[in-house]
């Protein structure tokens, strides 16, 4: 080809400033095994460097219309790897239309660029940013593609409540989990207890998991896939009633990424906390609980300060998610959903959080049950 004049005959690099000293992010795969290593990025952040066009052929001569480098954000779909949607496309010329007669560097800089989203690898979707340099010629252009990788970082939530609830099954089983929070960092740990208030039926063992849930696609193209994280078995035997079961959950050992809403309207990434509980018929009754996760800034921690009172709040509220229609879940014993209620000996139904905030409940350590919390300093 390269006889015939129809091969390459110029090999492009880009160099990137301050690689050497830049963090580097590995990205999974599609295969999902392995990890490539990209420089890391983060919204708002410059991007230059410099281009090197290298002739093959010394003395040799290169004719082209043109030379281009674009900086481009990407959602891949799996399903229709013919339609790659771009949501961001900037686009820089390096050189006219002419000719070349030795090999040649263009320096480039994207300035402030903003990155909405952060470069994801699922099991149906990529989204990912790269650089592209073009060299236009009339038969086929020479092409060259870098990629970085992007994070997107959160501050610490303004409302960060527990989560609590009591679910079962009518006269049978009836228990109350708590979490300590609703909304993770990835390094953080999750903690949280389960109480048992009734038990009637013959729980083998308990076990809590982290379930990823991808959907892809819209309308009557719409693709879930769902991963399990990590799973734990949090209780071996059967429980008395007034038993506490105590969970500890450290985020930091997985490969996790903070929770994705509606990204570019292709798709979204949301982590639930699954609660399942097995009796001696292998039974499974179950409870799964959204949870969002956010990622941290990597800084110096300052003096914490009592007054600091205001951060801004990147992370979207929490949102009840449907049951998964293969297992049965648990119920209140009404069959009426609810959050962060009790129902008492006469089947009223309370707020035990607004009754606590007003004082109308006291509460008492004979009653376990009732559990008081004060809210953390706000972390800088």
């Amino acid at each position: 080809m390269s006889f015939f004049g129809f091969g390459q005959s110029a090999d492009i690099d880009i160099i990137l400033d301050g690689a050497e000293a830049r963090k580097i992010a590995e990205v999974r795969t599609e295969e999902g095994r392995l990890k490539e290593r990209h420089p890391l990025y983060y919204d708002g952040e410059s991007i230059s460097g410099k281009v090197n066009v290298t002739l093959r052929k010394p003395g040799s001569r290169l004719e082209h219309q043109g030379i281009k480098i674009e900086f481009i954000g990407q959602v891949e779909l799996y399903y229709d790897r013919g339609n790659h949607h771009e949501f961001q496309s900037l686009v820089k010329e390096l050189a006219r239309p002419g000719e070349m007669t030795h090999s040649m560097s263009f320096n480039f800089e994207f300035v402030n660029v903003e990155k909405h989203y952060e470069s994801y690898t699922g099991a149906n979707v990529k989204l990912r940013y790269f650089l592209r340099v073009t060299v236009i010629k009339r038969l086929s252009d020479l092409v060259k593609e870098t990629d970085i990788a992007v994070h997107t970082l959160s501050s610490y939530p303004d409302v960060n409540s527990s989560i609590k609830m009591e679910v079962g099954i009518e006269d049978c089983l009836h228990i109350e989990f708590e979490y300590n929070k609703s909304k993770y960092h990835l390094k953080d740990v999750i903690v949280g207890k389960i109480y048992f208030l009734l038990v009637r039926i013959k729980i083998k063992h308990m076990e809590i998991a982290i379930i990823k849930k991808e959907t892809t696609g819209a309308g009557p193209n719409v693709f879930t896939e769902n991963e399990t994280i990590a799973k734990y078995e949090i209780m071996d035997g059967a429980p008395v009633r007034g038993e506490s079961i105590p969970i500890r959950v450290f985020l930091a050992g997985y490969d996790l990424t903070p929770t994705m809403r509606d990204i570019a309207k292709k798709f979204s990434v949301r982590y639930y906390l699954n609660l399942v509980l097995v009796d001696e018929e292998e039974r499974r009754y179950f409870k799964q609980q959204e949870i969002i996760l956010w990622r941290k800034g990597d800084r110096i921690r300052k003096p914490i300060s009592h007054s600091s009172s205001t951060v801004s709040n990147n992370v979207h509220s929490l949102q009840s998610t449907a049951a998964t229609p293969s297992t049965p879940e648990l119920k209140s014993p009404d069959g009426r959903p609810h959050a962060f209620t009790r129902q008492d000996s006469t089947n009223e139904t309370t707020d035990l959080m607004s009754k606590l905030s007003t004082g109308e409940i006291n509460p008492t350590s004979e009653d376990p049950r009732v559990t008081v919390e004060t809210s953390p300093v706000a972390e800088e």
